[in-house]
């Protein structure tokens, strides 16, 4: 009995020291458990706070409205539009080809079509950036589609800015086109310090969209919505009880104000539309302005603003006339007999010639072991240096050529802005090439050959230019050796209209100050003027079809070989030729020729001659004069 009482005592004290541990141990972790719970709500209150708040909110980039576009009379040429688009978010897609067929009816598009752009997408962003499947959604199809949001998650209908140039092709090449930042650009983007652009933000891609793109662009905002556990928005929900949770709005990009003139602009195209050939022109006046610049054949920048398709895509990469490419300022060609005023110039001006030198200009001049020819097989006979730029005759160059040489040539050709960039505000020009013996040396490893210099002289060989440079150097020739800055943009305006900057003409050098290196004097640009007036004027002038009533125009032809011919071919018919070995035709021309205002060049490519281009300049210069000399008209009707 007694052995059982001690027994049961030992065990009571056990028990009482169990319990004493146990409650030392609840003790412990209540306090532990507080600690956690003032860290958690008073010390670390906010930021736990802050963070619920992020999950419970879904944070939307609101792309800004892009500036507005202007010509220089205030004419709408870029606006933006309101669209309503469906998106597609793929991660939280559970069948595509299901969600697809159902899609299909409603918004006319075939389902593997749908299905194609998702994939692509994924590929291209991953699963989750939403997919722009159509835009511009009509008031029945959006209601079809909400009506199917109630069966599929992943579908939205968002109300974005659409970028739309009213008059479609008709400025694609000046102004280009915007689209969405990919993943693969954004590296690049980065690198060249655009440090604010995120994947899915709208910028400029080509044209003034492109360059002038960090004014236009604007600053995206900042949207909040509510969303479930799924991330997806809450409909109905109210932030309100976030009383601090404030939207960002986007700010407005600012407005460009360019030089370009829409009644011209339209006449180059419809100048065009004439002919089968492609190329371009460039009008510019006389302190670097462009009037106007036409690429053809064109596209529609408002393909891309909707987001283009792979076969839209493909059909203009792949077409063979390269409508994507500005031929104005990115196709540097042979100018052929344009070139010759500048050799013209530089003989003058180094007294090779005087104004009344006459000098033999038969059909053919023998140099060396080779014949070069002239563009006729009957020659000029002797002839002035004015003759020979009217009759553009060979010969008389070719002889001009060997006197002077290709080092003086390219001086006083590169001073007048040849063979480099002329600073137009687009990306892409190409800068076009005069050779000089040293150039070659170090290009092609070998020594300048004297017999180049013929080739060189009737634009031949290896000179190149654009025919912006070409508009820009008969410009200055015009103008007695003022050589501007070519340029499309006067001005950047804010949304209010306050003027934030200004693009005043830019004189970039003058020839015809004597202080310059390669200065030319009037007297000698005033006999190139007289050669390039009997061009259009004179009784032999190869233009003489571009002359327009009361309007005096001078310029120069140029049909330029795009690759050699043998001497039994060289007199051949162009037009038997494969298209693609058929000469390019080229005129240039100011006016009017007393007191010049603008200059005109056109490019027709592989037109066998410049008779083609000729009726394209003429009939531009009449829109020009019934726009801006309406006076010389009446004078014409007054005479008949």
């Amino acid at each position: 009995m007694r052995l059982n009482i001690i027994h049961e005592s030992y065990n009571l004290k056990e028990l009482h020291k169990r319990g004493i541990v146990l409650y030392i141990f609840l003790a412990v972790l209540f306090s532990l458990v507080l600690m956690r719970l003032v860290w958690l709500q008073i010390i670390q209150g906010d930021t736990l706070y802050a963070f619920s708040e992020k999950n419970l909110l879904k944070e939307i980039r609101v792309q800004p409205p892009r500036g507005v576009i202007f010509d220089r009379f205030g004419r709408i040429l870029a606006e933006n539009l309101p669209n309503f688009a469906l998106t597609l978010s793929p991660q939280y897609i559970k069948n595509t080809e299901d969600l697809a067929e159902h899609l299909s009816p409603i918004i006319d598009i075939p389902a593997q079509d749908i299905t194609h752009e998702i994939k692509k997408s994924i590929r291209q962003n991953g699963n989750y950036r939403p997919v722009v499947i159509k835009n511009f959604l009509s008031w029945t199809e959006i209601n079809k589609v909400e009506l199917l949001k109630l069966d599929f998650q992943g579908i939205d209908i968002e109300e974005l800015i659409f970028r739309s140039q009213p008059y479609k092709d008709l400025f694609a090449h000046a102004l280009g086109y915007i689209g969405e930042v990919s993943s693969r650009e954004l590296p690049r983007l980065q690198e060249k310090g655009e440090i604010h652009v995120q994947q899915g933000d709208i910028i400029g891609k080509s044209g003034l969209e492109d360059r002038y793109d960090s004014y236009a662009r604007g600053v995206p905002g900042i949207s909040f919505v509510k969303v479930d556990a799924k991330g997806r928005e809450a409909l109905g929900e109210s932030l309100k009880f976030l009383g601090h949770i404030d939207d960002l709005p986007p700010k407005h990009g600012d407005n460009l104000h360019t030089t370009l003139d829409l009644d011209l602009q339209q006449a180059a195209a419809d100048a065009f539309k004439k002919t089968e050939y492609t190329g371009a022109l460039i009008a510019i006046n006389r302190e670097g302005e462009i009037l106007a610049l036409y690429s053809h054949p064109t596209f529609d920048p408002n393909d891309f603003s909707k987001g283009i398709t792979s076969q839209k895509w493909s059909s203009l990469v792949n077409n063979p006339s390269k409508p994507l490419r500005n031929k104005a300022i990115q196709d540097h060609l042979s100018p052929g007999s344009t070139f010759k005023p500048f050799v013209a110039l530089s003989a003058l001006q180094t007294k090779k010639i005087s104004e009344n030198s006459l000098v033999s200009a038969p059909s053919a001049f023998r140099f060396g072991n080779r014949t070069y020819h002239d563009h006729t097989q009957t020659g000029q006979g002797s002839i002035t240096v004015t003759q020979a730029i009217e009759m553009s005759s060979n010969v008389f160059f070719y002889k001009q050529g060997l006197a002077v040489g290709v080092d003086t040539i390219a001086q006083y050709a590169k001073a007048l802005g040849l063979g480099k960039l002329t600073g137009i505000d687009l990306k892409n020009e190409a800068p076009g090439l005069i050779p000089t013996t040293e150039w070659k040396k170090l290009n092609r490893g070998e020594p300048w050959q004297e017999g180049e210099n013929l080739n060189i002289a009737i634009g031949q060989g290896y000179v190149n230019a654009t025919i912006l440079q070409l508009a820009n150097a008969y410009m200055a020739i015009a103008m007695n050796g003022k050589v501007y800055q070519p340029r499309l943009i006067n001005k950047v305006t804010n949304p209010r209209g306050d003027t934030i900057q200004e693009f005043p003409a830019l004189l970039v050098t003058d020839l015809g100050d004597e202080s310059k290196p390669y200065y030319i004097s009037a007297e000698n640009f005033k006999v190139v003027q007289k050669g390039l007036y009997r061009v259009a004027n004179g009784e032999h002038g190869t233009a003489r079809s571009s002359k327009i009533p009361n309007f005096i125009i001078a310029g120069k032809t140029g049909t330029a070989q795009v690759r050699g011919f043998s001497a039994d071919e060289i007199y051949k018919s162009c037009y038997v030729r494969p298209l693609k070995q058929r000469h390019n035709g080229l005129f240039i021309a100011y006016g009017p020729y007393e007191t010049p205002e603008i200059t005109v060049a056109v490019l027709t490519e592989h037109s066998c001659s410049s008779s083609k281009s000729v009726p394209i300049v003429r009939d531009f210069y009449q829109s020009y004069v019934a726009k801006y000399h309406p006076d010389r008209l009446s004078k014409t009707k007054d005479m008949k």
